[in-house]
This record gives C-alpha cells, sequence and structure tokens, in this order.
C-alpha cells in the first residue's frame, strides 16, 4: 500500500471514530429525553451544543490551521476529542452531559475540516472524487458498524458505555499518530507572510467562487440536518420501531453507503461534479418526504426507506465535497476549510434548533415533522444554485 493509501485510510478511522461520537446522541434521542426528562427543544439544545461548540473553534481554526504541521494538529485536536468523549461517560445529569457534549465538540467539530485540508493537500482535483469516496465509507462504516453496536451496548447496559468505549479507543490512535504519522508542512512553505483573521476572511469575501462555495456548504448541511435529529425518535413514537431495531435501521443504510460511497466517487471522477451532485440531491427528496411523513409500517419497509435516505442523502456530499474542496488553492486551504467547517456546525446547530422548536410531544408522539421534512427539501434544492456556480481553482 503507498503511502497516501495509508494516511487516506488512517485519516478515514479517525473520521470513522468521531463521527460515531458526533451521530451517537441522535439515535439515543428517545433514550436522553426519558431519561432526563426533558422536552423536545431541550434536546435540541443536547444536539446543537456540539455544534455551536464547534462553530466557535472552527473561526479560531481559521487564523491558525495553516500555520502548523499538520500532524501537530491533528495530534492536539483529537487528543480533546478522546478527552471530551471519554468525560461524556460520566455525566450523570442533562447539564453535565451538555457541559460535556460542548467541550467534545471544541476539538471534535473541527477534524473534519483538518481531515479534508490534509486529503487535499495529498490528492489532486481529478483524484479527489476517490479520495471522497473513502472518507464518506467511513461515515458510512460508522453508521453500518459503530452506531448500531453503540445503540445496542445501550439498550443492553447504559448509554455511557459506547462513549466510553470511543473515548478509550481515541487515546490509542492519538499515541499512534504521535509516533508514526508523518509530518506535513508543504501548506506552509507556500502560504507565504502569515495573515491576519481579518485579511483571510478578507480576501475569501473578495473570491465569488470562494464565497459560493461556502453558501453552498452552509446550505446543503441545513437541509439535510434538520431532519436528522429526530429520525430515531420520530421512528420509535410514530413508526413503532423499538430501540434496538433502530440498529437494523443504521446497520442496513450504512451497509449500502459503504458499497455505494466509492461508486458515486468514482462516478463523480467520470461524469463530473455538477451532474452527480444534480441527480443526487433530486433523488434524495422522495425518501426524505417519506420518512418525514411515515406511519406505522412494517420493520423490513422502514429500514427500505431508511437505505434509499442513506445512500442518495448522504451520497450527495460526495460531489459537492469534491469542488467545493477546489474551489480554493493549497496554500490557504485549512483556513477556509474551517470556515467551511464553522458555517456547517453552524448550519448543524440551527438545524436542531428550527427543527426543535417546529417538533413538539403529544400522547407520547411526534408532531409537525412533515413540515420539517418539506422545509429540508426546499433548502437542499437551493444549494443546486450555489454549486453550479462553483470553479475549480488554480493549484489543484
Amino acid at each position: 500500500m503507498s503511502q497516501r493509501k495509508a494516511l487516506l485510510f488512517t485519516l478515514s478511522f479517525i473520521n470513522f471514530t468521531h463521527i460515531i461520537d458526533s451521530m451517537l446522541i441522535m439515535p439515543l434521542g428517545d433514550i436522553f429525553i426519558e431519561t432526563f426528562k426533558i422536552s423536545a427543544p431541550e434536546y435540541s439544545y443536547l444536539v446543537s451544543s456540539y455544534a455551536f461548540a464547534a462553530f466557535f473553534s472552527a473561526l479560531i481554526g481559521i487564523k491558525y490551521l495553516d500555520r502548523f504541521d499538520r500532524k501537530k494538529a491533528l495530534v492536539f485536536i483529537y487528543a480533546g476529542f478522546s478527552i471530551g468523549t471519554f468525560l461524556c461517560a460520566f455525566a450523570n445529569t442533562y447539564e453535565i452531559l451538555l457541559i460535556s457534549r460542548f467541550f467534545t465538540g471544541l476539538f471534535g467539530g473541527i477534524i473534519g475540516a483538518l481531515v479534508l485540508s490534509i486529503v487535499s493537500d495529498i490528492y489532486s482535483f481529478k483524484e479527489r472524487g476517490y479520495a471522497m469516496g473513502i472518507l464518506m465509507a467511513a461515515f458510512s462504516a460508522a453508521s453500518a458498524f459503530g452506531v448500531p453496536t453503540g445503540i445496542y451496548l445501550a439498550a443492553k447496559g447504559n448509554w455511557q458505555l459506547p462513549f466510553l468505549i470511543i473515548g478509550i479507543a481515541g487515546f490509542v490512535i492519538t499515541a499512534l499518530l504521535f509516533f508514526y504519522f508523518p509530518s506535513l508542512t508543504k501548506h506552509m512553505q507556500s502560504s507565504g507572510p502569515k495573515k491576519s483573521l481579518r485579511q483571510i476572511l478578507k480576501n475569501v469575501y473578495r473570491d465569488k467562487n470562494q464565497v459560493n462555495a461556502l453558501i453552498a456548504g452552509f446550505v446543503l448541511v441545513l437541509g439535510h440536518f434538520l431532519i436528522i435529529p429526530f429520525i430515531s425518535p420520530y421512528m420509535i413514537k410514530n413508526v413503532g420501531l423499538s430501540q434496538m431495531e433502530i440498529t437494523y435501521q443504521f446497520f442496513f443504510g450504512g451497509l449500502a453507503t459503504v458499497f455505494t460511497a466509492n461508486i458515486i466517487g468514482r462516478l463523480t471522477d467520470r461524469y463530473g461534479v455538477q451532474r452527480l451532485f444534480l441527480y443526487l440531491v433530486l433523488l434524495a427528496i422522495v425518501p426524505t418526504l417519506i420518512i418525514a411523513n411515515l406511519k406505522v409500517v412494517p420493520l423490513a419497509v422502514a429500514i427500505g426507506i431508511s437505505v434509499m435516505f442513506f445512500i442518495f442523502a448522504s451520497g450527495r456530499f460526495i460531489p459537492a465535497n469534491a469542488i467545493i474542496t477546489a474551489s480554493t488553492g493549497s496554500e490557504n486551504r485549512g483556513s477556509f476549510m474551517s470556515i467551511k467547517s464553522a458555517l456547517q456546525q453552524l448550519a448543524i446547530a440551527l438545524s436542531a434548533f428550527i427543527s426543535g422548536a417546529i417538533i413538539t410531544i403529544e400522547d407520547g408522539q411526534y408532531v409537525n415533522y412533515p413540515i420539517v421534512g418539506i422545509l429540508a427539501v426546499v433548502i437542499t434544492l437551493s444549494s443546486i444554485f450555489f454549486v453550479r456556480k462553483l470553479k475549480v481553482a488554480k493549484g489543484n
């Protein structure tokens, strides 16, 4: 295996762990609501606390991420994430868990930006669809194996156990990164004089291509995550699935995308990001609206619809990220990715707040979820306008 591929798979595994951590809050939503006796809006705060913390840390990363060896930045950030996840395992009240999630988000939320920066540094634009497909496969694997395992452990033992395991695994991976991951400093050699935060933001603002890329990413994430936080609670209370049956939803959905992510990545390289993105956005409308309006159905039907959502909704991020990461050169890619990450986390936080404000709990069921589904579709469709404006910058 070449060094590039080894690095890519290492980064994919890092993605695997932090994605499990960030996703676990959502399928365990019904457990948190019942355990801590909280409302739908209070649960949305639990989801958004991580995202808001990640938003603030990403703002700091805008100025500093391109000033350090990628290895040192990755070790520091991943170590902080591991500590935060470990602390979540010992939270025994809603307030303590809220604070622990905020601390974890300060580090975990910027991991994605750093991983994308490293991958974009070592893979040219013509190869980036393949690389993004591998990264998305880590997301799929987290959904197929990591999250269902976490749900199983939470259902059979307690909800703290999966966070404890992820935290310990994070400490081991951090040590391996420290001793074996190579230094990556090429971006520092071509960066020139260090720029202030104001200069960085000014340069981005003056570049319409980067502005459109950031807006496209923000809108896409906002639309995508509007229905995400309440999918599992809705499936349990309104559709009739058990907490254990939710594991099947994530297992089969994630397993399907393990295979389709690589296919979509290769199709992106072959047919172009614009065409694939358009098709996937349109195809994702169907499962999104069905999920938001689903009533009591057999388990197989619920799983089939969830698989469709996993494939098309997560798949549209592959061509989108390929073109968004190519909208800037390597010399300021880390800063750009931090801005992208900040806006992405802000979008996640806002989506949780919006859906939490719209959805109510009446007679043990979630009301107004179809409204959230329609809003998610409309917002996501608007991302097509901005993605179609994007161009590949020099240095890709």
